[in-house]
């Protein structure tokens, strides 16, 4: 039973690292992707994101892919906010997006 759980473990894991540097690639290549192309590349990621993942290989992970590391931040912002961001870019964040509210509300 142990085996089992950890060639799951292990494909989650290589699942998760595939689609993270696949986003990273995409958001770094600065070629057009076409919507339907990067949405589902990120639903798929988001998926795997979901996942039971065990803490260190996650930390590991979003370390090292800051586009899947922003993906997660966006899926988990109610609990934890921008937490992985650091701390002058998530003000820059929060500003921004103060800004963007303002000016809708005036609108």
């Amino acid at each position: 039973m142990a085996a089992s759980n950890t060639s799951t473990i292990q494909t989650r894991l290589e699942t998760l690292i595939a689609l993270a540097r696949l986003l990273d690639r995409i958001e770094a290549s600065g070629k057009a992707v076409g919507a339907e192309q990067y949405r589902s590349v990120v639903l798929r990621l988001s998926e795997a994101l979901a996942q039971d993942i065990p803490a260190p290989a996650l930390d590991a992970i979003l370390a090292a892919h800051p586009a899947a590391s922003e993906v997660y931040e966006n899926l988990n912002y109610e609990r934890s906010g921008l937490s992985r961001s650091s701390l002058e870019r998530s003000i820059a964040t929060e500003m921004l997006a103060g800004q963007v509210l303002a000016r809708a509300k005036v609108a």
